[in-house]
C-alpha cells in the first residue's frame, strides 16, 4: 500500500510540479494554506530523510501519528508511506510518533524510540516550547539537505584577482581559460623583449569590467604592432 500511494503522488506532481495540489482551510481561525506539488514534495522527501536518516527507520516498521486533519499532517503521512513505513491505525509499539503539540499527553500509549511534536501553526512556526521528551518535527524535518550548485558571479567570472573556485580549463570563476605563455613570458602577458624591442609605454594597466578576461592592458597602441581587446575596451593589449 505505501509503495502505491507514493508513486500514485509522484504521477499526480509530475506533469506540472508548480501547480497547486494541496489547499488546506482551517474554519475556525480562517486560516488557507495552498501548497503546489514542488512544496509538497519537498515536505515530504524531507520527512522522508528525517524517518531513514535520523530515526533510521526501514520498509516495514511501524509509525504513529495522533494528528488532526491538517496540512502538515497530509507531509508526514505520505513522508511515511514514501519510506516504506506502515502507519498504525491503533495504540501500540511504534518506531516513531508524530503527535500534535495538543495531543502529547496520549503519547503514553505509543511507546516509541523517537517522538516529533508538531505545532501545526500558520507559516509552519515551530513550538515557542518543545514538549518534554520530544522533538520538533518543523525543526528535525531539514535534516541532510540536498547538495546545493553555487551561483556563479554576474559574468561567469570572478573579480580581477579574486579566488573563485576553479573551472574548466584552470580558469578562476568560470572565465575563459589565460593563453600559453609565448617565448617563456608569463601566461596572458607580453611576449619577452628581444634585442632592439622597445619597451612597452609606461602608462598604468587598465583592469577589465568585472566577468571580463584579465589582462593588463595598455592605454597606448605603438604603431606596428597587434592587439588584442574586449567590446566596450577603452585600450588595447599586447599579444
Amino acid at each position: 500500500m505505501a509503495d502505491n500511494i507514493a508513486r500514485v503522488f509522484a504521477a499526480a506532481i509530475a506533469p506540472d510540479p508548480a501547480q497547486p495540489l494541496l489547499t488546506w482551510y482551517d474554519d475556525a481561525t480562517g486560516e488557507r494554506t495552498e501548497l503546489s506539488g514542488a512544496t509538497l514534495a519537498n515536505w515530504v522527501a524531507k520527512t522522508a530523510n528525517l524517518l531513514t536518516d535520523e530515526v533510521a527507520a526501514g520498509p516495514g516498521e511501524s509509525a504513529g501519528a495522533l494528528l488532526p486533519p491538517h496540512w502538515q499532517t497530509a507531509a508526514v503521512l505520505l513522508g511515511c508511506w514514501s519510506a516504506g513505513l506502515v502507519v498504525a491505525d491503533a495504540p501500540g509499539p511504534v518506531e516513531v510518533l508524530f503527535a500534535a503539540a495538543d495531543r502529547v499527553g496520549e503519547a503514553d500509549a505509543w511507546p516509541a524510540a523517537e517522538r516529533y511534536a508538531l505545532a501545526l501553526a500558520p507559516f509552519a512556526l515551530p513550538l515557542r516550547e518543545v514538549p518534554a521528551g520530544f522533538a520538533d518535527y518543523v525543526v528535525g524535518r531539514g535534516g541532510p539537505r540536498a547538495p546545493q550548485t553555487p551561483h556563479p558571479p554576474p559574468g561567469g567570472g570572478a573579480a580581477a584577482g579574486g579566488g573563485g573556485p576553479a573551472a574548466p580549463g584552470g580558469a578562476r570563476g568560470g572565465g575563459p581559460p589565460r593563453p600559453p605563455a609565448r617565448g617563456g613570458g608569463r601566461p596572458g602577458g607580453p611576449p619577452p623583449r628581444g634585442p632592439g624591442r622597445p619597451p612597452p609605454p609606461t602608462t598604468s594597466p587598465r583592469t577589465p569590467p568585472v566577468g571580463r578576461p584579465t589582462r593588463s592592458c595598455w592605454a597606448a597602441r605603438r604603431p606596428g604592432r597587434r592587439s588584442w581587446g574586449w567590446p566596450g575596451a577603452t585600450g588595447s593589449c599586447w599579444t
